[in-house]
C-alpha cells in the first residue's frame, strides 16, 4: 500500500529556514506528480506546491519566491525547502500524490515565531 512519511518540521523564528522531506513507498515514485499541502489551526488544508514527474513546479502565491519543491527519484523522496519563513506559515505540512491513490501522510508541524 502507499505510504508517505513527512519529516523535518520544527520551530523557527521568522526569517528562518526549514527543509521538509516526504519519503514515499508503495508506488512507482518517478512517474508520480507530488504535492505539499498545509493546514493551520481553524483553516482548511491548502495546496502549497506541486512538482510533476518532469520536475515542472507550481506554487501558491503566498509562498512563491520563498519555498522550493524538489524531488529525488533515487530516494523516492520529495522535499520542500522553506526560506524567509513567516508566522503565517505556521501549520501542519502534508505531502500527497497529486493523482490517485490520494493518501495523506501523518504531517509534520512547522511553527514560526515572530
Amino acid at each position: 500500500q502507499v505510504q508517505l512519511v513527512e519529516s523535518g518540521g520544527g520551530s523557527v523564528q521568522a526569517g528562518g529556514s526549514l527543509r521538509l522531506s516526504c519519503a514515499v513507498s508503495g508506488v512507482i515514485f518517478s512517474i508520480k506528480a507530488m504535492a505539499w499541502y498545509r493546514q493551520a489551526p481553524g483553516n482548511q488544508r491548502e495546496l502549497v506546491a506541486t512538482i510533476s514527474s518532469g520536475d515542472i513546479t507550481s506554487y501558491a502565491d503566498s509562498v512563491k519566491g520563498r519555498f522550493t519543491i524538489s524531488r529525488d527519484n533515487a530516494k523516492n523522496t520529495v522535499y520542500l525547502r522553506m526560506n524567509s519563513l513567516k508566522p503565517e506559515d505556521t501549520a501542519v505540512y502534508y505531502c500527497r500524490l497529486a493523482t490517485p491513490p490520494l493518501v495523506w501522510g501523518q504531517g509534520t508541524q512547522v511553527t514560526v515565531s515572530s
